[in-house]
């Protein structure tokens, strides 16, 4: 039962990548926790920074195929935020399991405030990396990967709005180029779990595998639906919302502690 729901789980986080390049571990580490069973905070974060590290991967290679990546602004924007990331992760291992999901769970509400508020899907879809635009995409990069190393997250959701910001591409490049920064910063911060054994191997490769199925499909949708306006990011506000408040209540307050 436990390997089933970890491939629909990876199936579902799989699906959110592709779809609008976020939602990885911000939804990864959750259902790990509650809906597969691992007991330890950490070791459900290094999990899913693997996984979701992978399945972003996986998810490039598509929207690659279909055009949508700007490879030199998501390049700039991933080197920046991997030295970032592995400064954040060393953080958050030294923060306290309950306290962490706490924080973390703030983090969503923020996340899901600002996808409600939405980001125009305006955007030049020439955009090249310039003078003007490399030191935004830089000090983005390093800020967002900060935050994706602490909590253990891809950060989708907050490198998706940082590239369109520093680089002012259309936000359907954005979700394609986002997710090289999503795999980037996956990947540091689970090798630095990794490194303090903090990974359940086994569990992670079933949920990638849901994953990529799961990344197939969203792909394809994003790509069918972009710019039709905003009832699914707000959809998938209502989501996290609801996630975030079940892990304060399951945390016990333990931000205050």
């Amino acid at each position: 039962m436990q390997a089933t729901l970890a491939v629909l789980s990876g199936s579902f986080v799989g699906f959110s990548l592709g779809l609008i390049g976020g939602g990885g571990s911000i939804l990864a580490v959750p259902l790990l926790l509650y809906v597969v069973g691992i007991p330890d905070p950490h070791v459900a974060i290094g999990t899913s920074a693997l996984a979701v590290s992978v399945n972003a991967f996986a998810n490039l290679g598509q929207h690659a195929r279909a055009g949508t990546v700007k490879w030199p602004c998501a390049s700039v924007f991933a080197a920046s935020g991997v030295v970032g990331a592995l400064l954040g992760s060393t953080l958050g291992k030294a923060v306290g399991g309950e306290k962490l999901l706490s924080l973390f769970a703030v983090l969503m509400i923020v996340v899901g405030v600002s996808m409600v508020r939405g980001r125009s899907s305006a955007g030049d879809p020439a955009v090249r990396i310039s003078a003007a635009i490399a030191p935004r995409l830089v000090a983005i990069g390093f800020g967002t990967g900060a935050l994706s190393g602490f909590f253990g997250i891809g950060g989708g959701f907050l490198i998706v709005p940082g590239i369109m910001l520093g680089s002012g591409m259309p936000i359907l490049n954005a979700i394609g180029s986002s997710l090289f920064s999503v795999g980037t910063f996956g990947l540091a911060t689970a090798s630095s779990y990794a490194w303090s054994g903090l990974i359940d191997w086994a569990l992670s490769a079933l949920f990638i595998a849901g994953g990529i199925v799961g990344g197939i499909a969203g792909m394809r949708a994003a790509v069918r639906i972009a710019g039709r306006g905003r009832l699914l990011p707000r959809v998938f506000a209502g989501v996290i919302f609801a996630v975030a408040l079940y892990m304060l209540w399951r945390s016990g307050g333990s931000l205050l502690a």
